[in-house]
């Protein structure tokens, strides 16, 4: 009898193969109230290496941690009136605290323009406080009524970042630098997946800015999955807020803004990028684990498992030794299969006679090397950081091939809303579109995903000449 799958494969079921996953790889549960979600050790451990990556670049780009109050009060999104319109459908509202009505209702984080302009406005007094860059890890929470798992969740992690600047130049400059050299350098160089810079159409910008530039990326399926954005704000929530600074010309003048951010929807993101019918695929430079040592059976499997992980973790491979012998070898080696550690190197007692181990690469290029051969033990620490950047391009490459492969150049709106509905883009100019096109999208379960240049840049304003509309479905 044949032996039933571990996941639902992605070709029968792309949805449930991805559930899938996320239980057999121990990534995630689902919360106890509807649309949270219980992120697992070795999910979370894919956040906090997504976290340190973006961190890094995040404060190379001069902004500073800070944090704000997860409470806030109704009356401050009242002020910026597009953006509390909105969010209105997704606030989760707190009326009740200390056994006592509360005299002026609180809102749950949904994102924090508004309180932190309300604490912008105190700290910039002068030019000189100027520009004011700041970002906070954080949880937010936003009604969500069709939850699925780290893509749409009623709470979830994320990183938001503000600043404020003298001028409007300034602020222009700065969203396209987090959005190319934060976002886009992460995601492509680390993550491996190709995304497209892009900007969003009027319909589609965040609520209260006065642009939304956005990193779309396609899945496995063929949807698109917005991977991040960064928004210019204007001087909207500063009118609001009366964020206000002294000039150099001793006139009062109203900050510049920006906001952006990157969630846990990462995390879904990698898995319906680079999973596959076995389960996860890690890109080395993202793994926690990049090596695994599997030592089959027997206290000199143990011992010899241990002596190559030293040696891995001495050429500064993230490596980890699993001695469980008391577990079936069959069972650990799906396990590490599922949870998509880049190299699985494993030693038994006939590997122990003749002085290898066996080399397993989980991400296998088509016409590449074999995907499980046999190595001499005492050079792998010289064989492990070549494999492992293998791996990393080929990610690459895969992701941008399906992207590739999959968009095609339409003229209508009935062929674009064809092409996502087949599992595809479409790429159609925007003259030809048009508002009204991409209102009438919305029937097809397709949207706009963001506008791009013809030579694919991004366009400086949402209606520069040449600009192409990008149209899929989307998560």
């Amino acid at each position: 009898m044949a032996k039933a799958p571990v996941l639902t494969p992605r070709a029968d079921d792309f949805p449930r193969w991805y559930q899938d996953l996320i239980n057999k790889a121990e990534l995630a549960d689902n919360g106890p109230v509807r649309g949270t979600m219980v992120i697992r050790p070795y999910g979370y451990g894919l956040w906090e290496r997504m976290q340190q990556e973006l961190d890094a670049r995040i404060k190379a780009a001069g902004a500073q941690n800070a944090y704000f109050p997860l409470f806030i009060p109704q009356s401050y999104l009242t002020r910026e009136a597009e953006h509390v319109e909105g969010f209105a459908p997704e606030l989760a509202l707190v009326t009740h605290a200390g056994g006592k009505e509360l005299e002026e209702p609180v809102v749950v984080r949904p994102t924090s323009e508004t309180i932190v302009n309300e604490y912008f406005s105190k700290w910039v007094q002068s030019y000189r406080d100027l520009p004011l860059l700041i970002n906070q890890w954080a949880n937010v929470v936003r009604w969500e009524m069709r939850p699925r798992v780290f893509l749409r969740t009623t709470e979830f992690l994320w990183q938001e970042g503000h600043t404020a600047h003298a001028a409007r130049e300034e602020a222009h400059d700065y969203a396209a630098y987090i959005h190319r050299h934060v976002y886009a350098d992460f995601m492509v160089n680390v993550l491996g997946i190709d995304v497209v810079l892009g900007r969003k159409t009027a319909a589609e910008r965040f609520a209260g800015a006065i642009n939304t530039l956005t990193l779309e990326a396609m899945m496995g399926d063929g949807k698109a999955l917005q991977m991040g954005t960064s928004h210019e704000l204007g001087t909207n929530f500063a009118k609001a807020f009366h964020t206000e600074y002294l000039s150099k010309d001793g006139t009062q003048e109203l900050v510049w803004q920006t906001s952006w951010g990157a969630t846990t929807r990462l995390v879904g993101g990698l898995i319906m990028s680079h999973g596959d019918d076995s389960g996860l695929r890690v890109p080395p430079r993202l793994a926690a684990v990049q090596a695994v040592v599997v030592a089959i059976k027997g206290d000199e499997a143990v011992a010899k498992a241990r002596e190559v992980g030293a040696r891995l973790g001495a050429a500064g491979i993230r490596v980890h030794v699993d001695d469980r012998t008391d577990i079936p070898f069959g069972r650990r080696a799906v396990d590490w299969e599922l949870k998509g550690v880049p190299v699985r190197i494993e030693i038994g007692p006939r590997d122990l006679a003749e002085g290898t181990a066996v080399l397993v690469r989980r991400v296998v290029a088509p016409g590449g090397p074999a995907g499980k051969v046999s190595v001499r033990s005492d050079e792998l620490a010289g064989l492990v950081p070549g494999v492992l950047e293998e791996a990393q391009n080929q990610l690459l490459r895969e992701s941008r091939e399906r992207r590739e492969a999959r968009t095609s150049d339409v003229r209508t709106v009935g062929e674009a809303a064809e092409a996502a509905a087949a599992g595809g883009w479409a790429r159609i100019p925007w003259a030809r579109l048009g508002p009204e096109g991409e209102a009438a999208l919305a029937a097809h379960s397709a949207s706009v995903r963001c506008l791009v240049a013809e030579d694919g840049s991004v366009p400086e304003s949402d209606d520069a000449p040449g600009s192409v509309a990008l149209v899929a479905r989307a998560y």
